[in-house]
């Protein structure tokens, strides 16, 4: 569902207008010329985060993902690295793969059987011609790199900064090991939403008493578990879990990008209980990487605009949410447990899984009910809780902030 947004108000003009601190103008989550907009500005032109490397398991192996426009293939190459290219044949512009992920010795155009090599260059191409040069026609490529074990791409021709990132969060998921690990999941769903009410929806536990049983019987909704103000700032029993990590080499503090585009710390579950299962121990017995106690917690670590994760001393948990209209956003969750983790013997697939399939799902209808109301003419933004909201005010100040800055520039530049 669209909603066709007033000719006469940009979408410039109405971050301009928006209350400070308040949900967005109704356009703004569901107004078809703001969802290209959050295309261009943000989706083309911002590292997105694609999934595991260990989805990628061996040369050849590739995942699909579609951003906005943009078909885009990813692939494990010969030589062992991970590239991505435009999911387009260079002859008539066939998409190469269809399938969302599988493994290929060679990337094969289904249309004429043009071949590709894992690195991109154009290997075959029948009946050319003798003026035909090949070297003209490998895949157009896509920035791509892998920050300890997490693929990461960027449309844009010159991408943003992320070395601040890559430092830290390559050191903070070390101790996960996920270069050793595997997928014992994936689910993929579709919210009615817009992608701003999905990731909404995540950076706040306000509604989590009243909407998440499963979840709630390890991870606290006390807004101090979640809010922190700097590495040496938390809550007496954030700090205490934290100076518990320093002494094991355990990277844990919190820390952040200045506009709060990206954070990450190391939090305990409720209780010293292990892992999101319904019962609060470890789901696996096999725990990743290094981490030394089941009780370690999770490090949390989200990305705008497209990731949020969870890395547990027993597994791991990675989203992945990709906007398909204004009013639809795809979810996808992958579930990780150590390479050498038998199913059946080191884990129950159903105690892995179970409380985030119920808490995706029970966050799936809550952004639909939202979406739905914004729907109505009579809506009209509301005031985020500073206390119980923090998380989603960043999101918005971040939003709003780069949008602003960027659509201005592109309209001196016009």
């Amino acid at each position: 569902m669209t909603f066709a947004s007033s000719a006469s108000t940009s979408t410039a003009d109405l971050i301009a207008a928006r209350l400070p601190n308040h949900s967005l103008p109704r356009d703004l989550y569901c107004g078809e010329q703001a969802y290209r907009d959050d295309l261009e500005q943000i989706w083309y032109r911002e590292w997105l985060f694609v999934g595991p490397t260990c989805e990628l398991p061996k040369t050849g192996s590739y995942v699909t993902l579609q951003v906005g426009d943009y078909p885009v293939i990813v692939t494990r190459g010969a030589d062992k690295r991970i590239r991505a290219f435009h999911n387009v044949c260079r002859h008539r512009g066939q998409r190469l793969c269809a399938k969302s992920n599988g493994t290929n010795p060679k990337l094969v155009c289904p249309y004429h059987q043009w071949t590709y090599d894992l690195d991109g260059k154009l290997l075959f191409a029948r009946d050319m011609g003798e003026s035909f040069d090949p070297s003209k026609y490998s895949l157009k490529s896509v920035h791509c790199i892998d920050l300890g074990g997490m693929i990461f791409i960027c449309l844009a021709k010159v991408p943003p900064a992320i070395n601040d990132l890559a430092t830290n969060l390559t050191r903070y998921v070390a101790p996960s090991a996920l270069a050793d690990s595997k997928i014992a999941f994936t689910s993929t769903i579709v919210e009615k939403g817009n992608w701003k009410l999905v990731m909404e929806n995540n950076r706040e536990c306000y509604h989590c008493g009243g909407s998440h049983p499963s979840l709630c019987r390890t991870y606290s909704d006390d807004p101090l578990m979640t809010v922190m103000e700097g590495p040496n700032s938390a809550s007496p029993e954030i700090l205490d879990h934290w100076a518990r990590c320093d002494a094991a080499n355990l990277p844990s503090r919190f820390v952040n990008a200045p506009d709060m585009q990206w954070r990450m710390a190391r939090v305990p579950l409720m209780d010293t209980q292990e892992s999101f299962t319904m019962s609060g121990k470890a789901a696996v017995s096999r725990r990743m990487g290094t981490i030394p106690w089941n009780d370690a917690g999770s490090l949390m670590f989200y990305h705008f605009p497209s990731s949020w994760n969870h890395f547990l001393p027993d597994h791991a948990i990675v989203f992945r949410i990709l906007p398909i209209s204004p009013t639809e956003t795809q979810v996808t969750t992958h579930w990780l447990v150590h390479k050498d983790a038998v199913e059946g013997q080191d884990y129950n697939l159903e105690d892995l899984t179970r409380v985030w399939l119920n808490t995706n799902d029970e966050d799936r209808q809550v952004v639909e009910e939202n979406q739905r109301g914004i729907l109505s003419p009579a809506y009209e933004p509301g005031p985020y809780s500073p206390s119980q909201e923090a998380g989603v005010i960043h999101l918005i100040d971040w939003y709003c902030g780069l949008m602003a800055s960027r659509l201005n520039m592109q309209q001196a530049a016009e």
